[in-house]
């Protein structure tokens, strides 16, 4: 079997910086909120672009803490909407509506399955207060024309991040466009910690205040609380993998590029639709960090059937829309058909940067 994605092996590349990391903060006795945190915090925030980067326990809790220091700051409001893609996981919505503010779904870009700026713009009324442009598939939304809508009608922008470190648009990476970004380091992300953490990134310094007290139970000084906080923190051990793995992240994202530009010039079955031009280049591909390469195909179903069969495991992401989710019931009777559409034929093709080519000319010759 031809694995999605093949964490032991990702993490076997750098066994002995993971143990040397692991040893380290081990005999360091200290092992939360301490060296190993502050300086992954300083080295992603100099990776990101972005002036700081506050570590948080998850992905979620990066959007919902961030939200809510909004509310704290005084910016947002229960009742505020935030417009997001209808194309999404589920947590960038779980994050608005645990904050008591009104997710405003609307439809992506069928091209590039991220949210679509004019159907964005059209969604804003007087109550609007943040676009949550979230980054699918490693790809940045197109956040010029997110950025400039929002100057135009004076919303916040908060990026989920989740699955794009490292992508840009114009030289800017991810977590550098909007007043701030979450970010999931979920062992499966592109940059995966060893279990659960997360990021902030902005350049905000009082954004990150409130975000790093309400994170520590609301405390900006020991057993001093200004707010009702959360424990919500990126621990040491974590940190120090992070700080490995980071090291390596660029090289990665270029192994990854050189399987998304084998398929898209491999795979020419006319009833697959792929995300990239067969006539892609690692230089046109070089703003898009692959954490999932997503075909479309009527026959979804029949041919993740197949594909199982001949030895390659895939995955769909996602199967059930947020709006179809009984989490949310009273959204179960809308309908966004670009969205329900998408979710209907989508499938995820292995890709990893520890691939090799004998398992990419499998998959492509599965295609033939």
């Amino acid at each position: 079997m031809i694995p999605f994605l093949d964490l032991k092996a990702i993490n076997a590349q750098y066994r002995d910086e993971l143990v040397e990391a692991a040893t380290r903060v081990i005999d360091s006795g200290w092992y939360v909120q301490g060296t190993e945190v502050k300086a992954f915090e300083q080295e992603f925030a100099e990776y990101c672009g972005t002036k700081l980067c506050i570590g948080v326990a998850n992905g979620l809790d990066a959007l919902t803490l961030t939200l809510r220091a909004w509310k704290e700051m005084g910016k947002l409001k229960e009742g505020d909407e935030v417009i997001v893609p209808a194309n999404t996981y589920i947590a960038s919505i779980l994050a608005i509506t645990e904050n008591r503010l009104i997710p405003v779904l609307v439809e992506p870009d069928m091209a590039t399955y991220n949210i679509c700026p004019i159907n964005a713009e059209a969604a804003v009324t007087e109550k609007t207060r943040v676009i949550l442009p979230v980054h699918l598939y490693g790809q940045l939304a197109d956040m010029p024309a997110i950025m400039d809508i929002a100057s135009r009608h004076n919303l916040l922008v908060l990026e989920d991040s989740a699955q794009a470190h490292g992508a840009s648009i114009n030289g800017i990476k991810a977590g550098n466009w909007g007043h701030a970004s979450g970010f999931s380091f979920y062992p499966g992300k592109n940059l995966g910690a060893l279990g659960d953490a997360g990021a902030i990134t902005t350049s905000d310094d009082e954004l990150a205040q409130t975000i790093r007290a309400l994170g520590n139970y609301g405390s900006h000084k020991k057993y001093e609380n200004l707010y009702q906080g959360v424990n919500s923190r990126l621990d040491e051990m974590q940190a120090a993998m992070l700080r490995v793995k980071l090291r390596h992240l660029d090289t990665e994202t270029q192994r990854r590029r050189e399987v998304a530009i084998a398929y898209a010039k491999g795979i020419t079955n006319p009833t697959i639709k792929l995300p990239i031009s067969p006539d892609s280049t690692l230089e046109s591909l070089a703003n898009h960090a692959f954490h999932l390469f997503v075909i479309q195909t009527k026959e979804r179903d029949k041919l993740q059937k197949q594909l199982t069969e001949a030895g390659i495991q895939t995955l769909i992401h996602y199967p059930i829309p947020p709006h179809k989710q009984n989490a949310y019931k009273a959204w179960n009777s809308s309908e966004y058909p670009i969205t329900e559409s998408i979710h209907q034929k989508i499938l995820s093709l292995p890709i990893s940067p520890v691939m090799c080519n004998e398992q990419v000319k499998i998959i492509v010759n599965f295609f033939q």
